[in-house]
């Protein structure tokens, strides 16, 4: 059987979202994102787009190339809940799926032609039931390998299909731009510049050992990607391994008051979603992100894993008194990882695990009351007032 694997890949998928929510946005230049001068664009419509507009900008370029850009604010539970709706689409067609991100999975596709005929048509009937489910378009990619899927699934968009088979895989890399292999960053792209190297074409003027001998291994599988080889197969998708919450202030601040607070009610997210997951973890991790950007991490590993919002507060407050805030502060998060899920079976030759806590019985209560009546039924004292001022909404 010819191997398949195919990418998918959402089309503009937060701002799409957005404008299946609101049909009065539909057709209008939509960005995802905060409103302040101080956010940057999540996601842009392609609407946008034809200004200039992309992810990761700030507000206030995006604002200079479409002074009539609409902006709206994100909502990770909704596109979520889309995003678990294709997931599910995707299953009805292959065991094996391997979600990459919110809004793109690959799919392993070998032996699909005896059930649902040739290529072409397992990818247009991806893209119809997707979007009679999701009321949203996608781009599928196909090709025998994985790097060469997730190119091509790009080479179409939006809402298109593009297949790169097997005897076509010589020729198009021969003219494909080097900066279009997945892994190939800015860094890496200069020092091929420098070599003389655009295509990969280039890439293969030369053998694998002098590769090797200047980039090392990533000499070795840039080469062979330059020849279509690319060993990586579709994996189911791993249970996650870490969870965290961050916020950027309006304004840029030394007062390690407002971050304590901001690291209680980060605190109480994290530990509400390792609780809802069935999560504990052994680590914890303080990320600052000064006023001059540059950002540092700091982690403490704990004598067991834990779910306890308290446990993970504390910890997360003695590592901010460790640091000297001789600059200001533009962004403070938490985060636990190094997990262990709710039921795990222990190999017979693995050393005995660290202690896990017993979940608290205030947090069981807590999370009873927010599953039950909303997420803002019960709240600390000492965040009440502070997520009222309008300097500290939660955004």
């Amino acid at each position: 059987m010819q191997p398949w694997i195919l990418h998918i890949d959402m089309d503009a998928f937060f701002a799409s979202v957005e404008q299946l929510d609101n049909p009065e946005l539909r057709g209008k230049p939509v960005a995802v994102g905060g409103t302040s001068d101080r956010s940057v664009v999540s996601a842009a419509s392609y609407e946008v787009r034809k200004f200039g507009v992309r992810s990761a900008m700030s507000v206030v370029k995006a604002r200079q190339l479409c002074p009539d850009i609409i902006l709206v604010p994100g909502r990770m539970k909704r596109y979520k809940e889309i995003s678990r709706m294709a997931m599910g689409v995707l299953a009805e067609f292959s065991p094996t799926i391997e979600q990459a991100s919110v809004d793109e999975a690959y799919l392993d596709g070998t032996g699909l032609e005896r059930l649902f005929g040739p290529i072409d048509a397992v990818c247009h009937r991806i893209k119809t039931r997707m979007e009679e489910v999701t009321g949203l378009t996608c781009s599928v990619g196909a090709a025998p390998v994985r790097f060469l899927a997730k190119i091509a699934s790009d080479m179409d968009k939006p809402n298109g299909v593009y297949i790169i088979r097997h005897e076509q895989i010589h020729d198009f890399l021969q003219a494909l731009p080097v900066k279009k292999i997945p892994g190939v960053g800015k860094k890496l792209l200069e020092i091929l510049h420098r070599l003389g190297v655009q295509t990969c074409g280039d890439i293969l003027q030369r053998d694998r050992e002098y590769w090797q001998e200047r980039l090392g291994k990533y000499g070795g599988a840039l080469h062979d990607r330059a020849r279509g080889i690319d060993p990586n197969l579709v994996t189911p998708s791993e249970q996650a391994k870490s969870c965290s919450a961050e916020n950027t202030f309006h304004e840029d601040t030394t007062d390690r008051v407002v971050l304590k607070k901001w690291l209680l009610a980060q605190s109480e997210r994290v530990g509400e979603d390792l609780r809802r997951h069935g999560y504990k973890g052994r680590t914890v991790t303080l990320k600052v992100k000064y006023a001059d950007f540059k950002q540092i991490t700091r982690s403490r590993s704990l004598d067991g894993r834990t779910d306890n919002t308290t446990r993970i507060f504390e910890t997360a407050c003695d590592l901010l008194q460790k640091l000297e805030l001789r600059r200001a502060v533009r962004l403070i998060g938490v985060g636990v990882s190094n997990f262990t899920a709710r039921t795990r079976q222990v190999n017979l030759f693995e050393e005995e695990p660290h202690a896990v806590e017993a979940t608290s019985e205030l947090d069981k209560a807590v999370d009873a009351v927010r599953q039950k009546f909303g997420g803002k039924a019960v709240a600390r004292a000492e965040l009440i007032e502070f997520k009222k001022s309008p300097n500290n909404s939660d955004k």
